[in-house]
């Protein structure tokens, strides 16, 4: 018999860190558009997910629940625990500000991809690709 908290487990155990589908997403994007890019470099503030150097541009892909994204998904929190998430949730958003305000002190550029954002590929494209040639 399974318990809900064991369920639960199993469930947030099975999320990946790397190689997300909304992250496979982007990268297959970038790469049919012709561009290249490092991946989750860990010299840099927060292993970006995308790593353009030449450039100084790095793209990360967040989650909407696990980054506190303020659209549907990412505002529902679990019903069980509800504090525990919503100060684990709070210490991801600070960690992704001192993140993106270090890369930017040095002289990098960064965008979010959110997860909701990765369903309009055609406006994702756009997105990216203005990101990168801007």
């Amino acid at each position: 018999m399974t318990t809900p908290d064991s369920q639960r487990s199993r469930t947030m155990r099975a999320v990946k860190s790397k190689d997300t589908a909304p992250e496979m997403i982007v990268r297959r994007l970038l790469h049919a558009a012709g561009f290249r890019y490092r991946l989750h470099r860990k010299d840099l503030p927060g292993k970006p997910d995308l790593i353009f150097g030449p450039r100084r541009k790095v793209i990360f892909v967040h989650g909407c629940f696990w980054h506190g994204h303020d659209c549907r998904r990412g505002a529902r929190l679990p019903r069980t625990n509800a504090d525990y998430w919503r100060r684990k949730i709070a210490r991801n958003r600070q960690r992704d500000a001192a993140s993106i305000d270090a890369l930017v002190a040095n002289g990098w550029r960064v965008l979010i991809v959110w997860e909701c954002e990765t369903r309009d590929t055609e406006r994702l494209k756009a997105t990216l690709l203005g990101f990168l040639r801007g």
